[in-house]
């Protein structure tokens, strides 16, 4: 989407200079004479930025930034004046103005802090949403388990120290989450700064963090910020670091290790002000030896692990989160919430969730897509749920299983004795062949026949 901008000069010249110059970068521009035409253009539709001189008649630019805050206007504003003062200065900047440029410029510097005032609208907008989101507590952060209640006093005590953060957890667990609650709590000023590593292909990857210069590769028509800037200040959260190519993982290290950053086609160093959050499903450590993670950089992030439990080992906030799912997809669907019977939720209980939370949500689409009445019953859920081989026994394979019964439901006893008493049936009572199917070792299969006396 193209962005709109709005030029607010009396001197015809200069706006028709800055209209060209901004066309030329690609904007859509729209002018004002004064700070009362321009609230009026303001009615017939937005903008992504504003570019005012300060003496104008009828209403300056002073009056102008004061107007647009009264009226809730979050929208950034670069003052461009020829009479330019200490004072005149610190009133803009207190009113919302994000730069202050004194005539003469040179077009370069307007077009710089154009570039700049866009990158930080963009993600501004999306941290007021997010900010939003997290200022309910604890956000999207559903559920009350043992698990999820040492996950939260472990975010509580990290946030805010300035430590890098490695997030290890399952693919739907809620990495970014954690990273986006981890930013919360830390007290930085700054923006949050999300960017997946495995999403982007690792050609753009190095100017999507660095950002680069105007003419610095083909294609480079205009100077931009990278991540790394745009987060100073804030958090950079890293998703699937273990997908970014090994040459910039080197670059990153040198980064976080100098507090500076270099544009592509730029040898001048920015400083920058960065709290790294890093996260992946793998195993960071299986990854190092596997030579997709440098061990270096694995141990610069890895000042503190936060791990996020998969759900089968929360599944008492199955409940709580279906029925949140199941109320966020009736209301878009404009219907009544329909609730899950004892039998569904049963099976909910006892399923392995190998897409955790996300697959959660996603069954829960299903339901209330599918639904035609108040309940949703076992038959409204898909086959995975109720198959032996793919639900899969989610216990933990140790030396000693015996605490694990400890914690387990009955409903959850109940299906594992049954997905027992099918693999042996299916193997004719060949147990390791039995083992194998439920994808746990002999020896805790035999200890459960024996616990389950079958």
């Amino acid at each position: 989407m193209t962005s709109r901008i709005l030029v607010v000069d009396d001197e015809d010249k200069m706006r028709r200079l800055l209209e060209m110059a901004l066309l030329a970068m690609g904007y859509d521009v729209v002018q004002a004479a004064d700070g009362n035409e321009a609230l009026a253009r303001f009615a017939e539709g937005t903008f992504d930025l504003v570019l005012t001189d300060l003496r104008m008649p009828n209403l300056d630019g002073i009056g102008l930034l004061r107007a647009l805050r009264e009226r809730g206007e979050e929208i950034p504003v670069v003052v461009l004046t020829a009479h330019g003062s200490v004072q005149s200065a610190v009133e803009a900047m207190k009113l919302g103005a994000i730069d202050y440029i004194i005539r003469p410029f040179e077009m370069s510097t307007v077009e710089l802090a154009v570039t700049r005032a866009l990158a930080m609208e963009h993600v501004q907008r999306e941290n007021r949403f997010l900010r939003e989101e997290m200022d309910r507590g604890w956000g999207e952060f559903i559920g009350q388990s043992p698990a999820m209640q040492n996950l939260y006093q472990l975010i509580r005590q990290v946030a805010p120290a300035r430590s890098s953060i490695f997030v290890v957890g399952e693919t739907g667990t809620g990495k970014e989450l954690v990273a986006r609650a981890i930013h919360q709590e830390s007290g930085r000023t700054g923006l949050f700064v999300a960017i997946n590593c495995a999403a982007i292909p690792a050609e753009l990857l190095e100017s999507e963090l660095f950002g680069y210069r105007k003419g610095a590769f083909t294609g480079a028509d205009k100077d931009r910020m990278g991540r790394f800037e745009v987060a100073s200040g804030g958090t950079l959260f890293l998703d699937e670091i273990t997908e970014m190519p090994l040459a910039l993982q080197a670059k990153l290290l040198r980064v976080l290790q100098e507090n500076c950053v270099e544009r592509l086609g730029s040898h001048q160093p920015v400083a920058v002000d960065l709290r790294i959050v890093a996260a992946t499903n793998r195993d960071p450590q299986q990854a190092v030896a596997e030579g997709r993670l440098r061990q270096d950089l694995y141990y610069r992030l890895n000042v503190v692990r936060v791990e996020v439990p998969p759900l089968r080992e929360r599944r008492d906030d199955i409940p709580l989160l279906a029925e949140h799912f199941l109320d966020k997809y009736s209301r878009e669907l404009g219907r009544p919430m329909p609730r899950l019977d004892a039998e569904a939720l049963s099976q909910l209980g006892g399923y392995a969730w190998p897409g955790n939370i996300r697959e959660l949500e996603n069954m829960m689409e299903r339901a209330a897509v599918l639904s035609q009445g108040d309940i949703i019953s076992p038959t409204l859920l898909p086959d995975e749920v109720f198959n032996p081989v793919s639900a899969r026994i989610a216990v933990a394979d140790s030396a000693d299983p015996a605490p694990e019964s400890l914690v387990m439901e009955p409903h959850v006893v109940q299906l594992e004795k049954r997905l027992i008493e099918e693999a042996l049936r299916r193997t004719g009572d060949n147990k390791s062949a039995a083992a194998r199917l439920l994808e746990i070792s002999e020896r805790s299969l035999w200890y459960k026949i024996k616990k389950y006396g079958i």
